[in-house]
């Protein structure tokens, strides 16, 4: 479609300072000599002018944060010290949607590289970026013939699924995961496998269309318009589609005069007047990047959701337990492992061994709650027995790190070929809120039956938040158990509340929590019992970050 005429409506933000003797250098002039020879694309780089020199370039990293990186890096692994906080209010229902930024510009004006230094500035934890680039439509067989001859138009609006962009904007928007495919430009197709995209509280969109579309322009929050000199976008082009894209420099300056600069002219500049902010100069322009971040912040503000720990404790109090609840029964057996795991002076040999046995028996009997469906089988008699199978597709269990993942053992030992998911949730200090640092979870989960674990549950906060994430990732909500050794009351009436179909099942309730949501009389840290680990003065019965236990890459990408 074409978009209107351009205007000057959107405000242009100012150039970057130029150092002195930086005087933009024509490209164009150059250009004939460097395309003599496809080795030659590592010397385009020298073409591009020089912007800004004076300032101090930002320190590219993955991080969210100005002053101090967000995470931990090793050879193998990456850990998030920042936190998503809750995205769902006391009901368990989304209450605030995520902040969706639209880049728009001409090829290589530099889209990308913007939309990572304001993810270096923005200093929020769970910012998703979301390429046009993956959502290229499929080609037919004619089409990928002419894609190979250079004869066919990326750069047009019907190149693009816009429905399957705007669905996907939708849902992440909502907080939920989505696919999104990967498109490989050197075969010019989808890649069979796609990659998994969850916990936005901020996105940012771009593309070369990011606003040729009207449902697409209705979701995005600001509009951001990269403004780039047509002859230093040929050269990255140039630069881009050579050294990684595999093309030879012929194919790519046909393919930039017949269908690029055209459809520029036609389609993308003139979205230019749709744009909130227009960036001159694109990823040079770190003042104006500042002033977009500046403004981000007061918007982000205005959304912030708090939760009130006093209401959340006193809600249901004097309400009788929830039907959904179902308690092991106490049996002398049961009460004596009890004794000996809440006694103080129990050894830590003992703790392990009693609570595993708490934990098989809780497991099994959490196994009775599966839907069964009758069946016949023989026996090696030759008789007919009528019996029960499992009628659903699959089990996973989800522990809730760390103390969760001390009942995985006793979850094999029961389910076989059973597979396990990983999120780690921890209580911010400061608003005492839970905070999602941590996510790993088995391909297409929303199938299974999912057995949610946690050894304590006291305030219920990250037993919530572990099933909005479950929730988020299509999780049917009659299909999630929880289960814990030991819940307090305002745990349990918390969880029952938000999420009235989720089952939940353990050993014992207690009455109540204190002044630090410690629960009375309690079991103590059951994490620091468990591994042996000194307790945290003054802690609660929620586990502490750093976390002890070993984490592998989060599900981000």
């Amino acid at each position: 479609m074409a978009a209107p005429p351009a205007s000057d409506d959107a405000p242009r933000l100012p150039p970057p300072p130029a150092a002195a003797g930086d005087g933009p250098d024509r490209p164009a002039e150059r250009s004939e000599a460097s395309c003599e020879d496809r080795s030659n694309a590592e010397s385009l780089d020298r073409l591009l002018p020089a912007v800004g020199t004076r300032r101090s370039p930002r320190k590219r990293t993955t991080s969210q944060c100005k002053s101090e990186p967000p995470l931990l890096r090793t050879s193998k692994r990456t850990i998030y010290t920042a936190g998503r906080p809750p995205w769902y209010n006391e009901h368990g229902t989304q209450s605030k949607e995520a902040f969706a930024i639209g880049l728009g510009g001409g090829s290589a004006s530099g889209k990308t590289t913007v939309a990572r230094m304001i993810i270096e500035a923005l200093d929020v934890p769970w910012v998703v970026l979301l390429s046009m680039d993956s959502f290229y439509k499929v080609l037919t067989t004619q089409q990928q013939e002419q894609a190979a001859r250079n004869n066919f138009n990326f750069d047009h609006p019907d190149a693009f699924d816009f429905d399957l962009i705007v669905s996907t904007l939708k849902k992440l928007k909502q907080g939920k995961s989505v696919k999104v495919p990967v498109y490989d430009f050197t075969t010019h197709s989808r890649k069979k496998d796609w990659k998994t995209l969850y916990g936005a509280n901020v996105i940012i969109f771009e593309g070369i269309m990011a606003f040729a579309d009207k449902t697409l322009l209705e979701l995005l929050d600001m509009k951001i318009f990269v403004d780039t000199d047509s002859d230093i976008r040929l050269v990255r082009r140039l630069r881009r589609d050579i050294s990684e894209r595999g093309r030879d420099i012929e194919g790519v300056i046909k393919q930039y005069n017949k269908f690029v600069k055209p459809a520029f002219d036609q389609y993308i500049q003139p979205t230019m007047r749709v744009a909130d902010i227009v960036v001159p100069w694109g990823s040079g322009n770190t003042v104006a990047i500042d002033l977009i971040v500046q403004h981000m912040h007061s918007q982000l503000e205005e959304r912030k959701l708090r939760w009130d720990m006093a209401a959340l404790a006193s809600a249901h109090q004097c309400h009788p337990l929830p039907q959904t609840l179902s308690v092991l029964e106490s049996t002398p057996q049961v009460r004596g492992m009890h004794t000996i795991i809440r006694d103080k002076e129990t050894s830590r040999d003992e703790f392990i061994f009693y609570s595993k046995r708490l934990m098989r028996l809780l497991i099994e009997h959490a196994l009775s709650f599966l839907p069964f469906q009758d069946c016949v089988v023989q026996t090696p008699q030759g008789q007919d027995y009528a019996g029960k199978c499992y009628a659903g597709k699959q089990i996973t269990g989800v522990s809730i790190l760390r103390a969760g993942e001390t009942m995985e053992p006793a979850l094999r030992a029961v389910c076989k070929d059973v597979r396990i998911g990983t999120i780690l949730i921890q209580t911010n200090q400061l608003t005492g809120e839970p905070e999602l640092h941590y996510l790993r979870l088995p391909k297409d989960i929303s199938d299974d039956h999912v057995i949610l674990m946690d050894c304590t549950v006291s305030t219920g906060a990250a037993a919530m938040m572990a099933v909005r994430v479950l929730l988020d990732h299509d999780v049917p909500e009659d299909k999630i158990f929880l289960l814990s050794l030991l819940m307090a009351e305002m745990g349990v009436h918390s969880v029952a509340y938000a999420f009235p179909q989720v089952r939940i099942l353990t050993t014992a309730v207690d009455k109540r929590v204190n002044d630090l949501f410690r629960i009375i009389p309690g079991i103590g840290n059951f994490g620091d019992r468990y591994f042996g680990t000194d307790a945290v003065p003054d802690g609660s019965d929620e586990e502490e970050w750093p976390p002890r236990a070993s984490l592998s890459e989060p599900e981000r990408a």
